[in-house]
């Protein structure tokens, strides 16, 4: 299943990664009403969402939030079959604000399961990527403790964080740049690893993602413009890499990943 950025959070199946069907919504209309509060009536759209199925249920994670707004919102859901009309809403995970409160912004989620313990990683702008634990009975925040993965000093983006293993190390994929711009989208993915969830990441020149650093894996090439919102998941084929991209129209890419050198390979 694949859920996809929309006002009610879009379901999709796929068959074998090439066929897809409209599966129906998330929530019906009218419904999502605990995130009026952190969007806009001409941008109500619910963001980055994270579905993963574990002990016997999909626990969807999604964004509320307004282009160039730091008031945003990270929520969570839960379902047995995932289905539409099956899900319930179990409340507010993390939140921002356009106050200075915070230095984040509490968007672009991704759950992250090390054996039995679990972590969200967050973060777009500002100060960048954050990384949270979280109980693995209810899905929510078990510490205040924020550990920072990845920022741009220069204030440029950082953003759509995703974490997974692979032998010794943890890998952080990122997106950069400008996304949503057609043609003349910037957006690219880069990585870094670490021996440790909680970092310091590196990229292969040793850079430490908090100070800009960033292996770039896939740019603009061809005619597939702004690659980014990266998805990574390990299929029965290996390790794949969905993501959305302009022609100049959005577009779903999916890739294979090879990290036999100790870094990932898009091919």
């Amino acid at each position: 299943m694949w859920i996809n950025t929309s006002f009610l959070l879009w379901l999709i199946r796929p068959a074998h990664r090439i066929n897809w069907s409209d599966a129906g919504t998330v929530w019906a209309p009218g419904q999502p009403n605990w995130t009026y509060p952190y969007i806009e009536t001409s941008e109500s759209h619910l963001w980055a969402p994270d579905c993963t199925y574990k002990n016997g249920e999909f626990h969807l994670y999604y964004s509320a939030s307004t282009i160039n707004k730091q008031n945003s919102a990270i929520f969570l859901a839960k379902s047995a079959t995932g289905l539409p009309g099956s899900w319930t809403h179990q409340g507010l995970i993390v939140s921002s604000n356009d106050n200075g409160t915070y230095d984040y912004n509490a968007i672009d989620p991704n759950l992250v399961i090390d054996g039995d313990n679990w972590w969200l990683a967050f973060g777009s702008y500002w100060s960048g990527i954050k990384l949270i634990q979280l109980d693995s009975s209810t899905g929510k925040p078990s510490s205040s403790t924020l550990h920072s993965l990845a920022t741009r000093t220069d204030n440029k983006v950082v953003e759509a964080p995703m974490i997974v293993k692979q032998d010794n190390h943890y890998y952080l994929f990122t997106s950069w740049d400008q996304c949503c711009q057609g043609s003349n989208s910037t957006y690219h993915i880069r990585v870094g690893r670490s021996t440790s969830l909680t970092g310091p990441y590196t990229d292969q020149d040793g850079v430490e993602l908090t100070s800009n650093g960033g292996t770039k894996i896939l740019a603009t090439h061809g005619y597939i413009f702004g690659p980014g919102g990266q998805h990574i998941f390990k299929d029965s084929d290996g390790w794949v890499m969905d993501y959305h991209y302009y022609v100049p129209e959005r577009w779903l890419g999916i890739n294979r990943l090879n990290f036999s050198s100790g870094w990932p390979v898009v091919y």
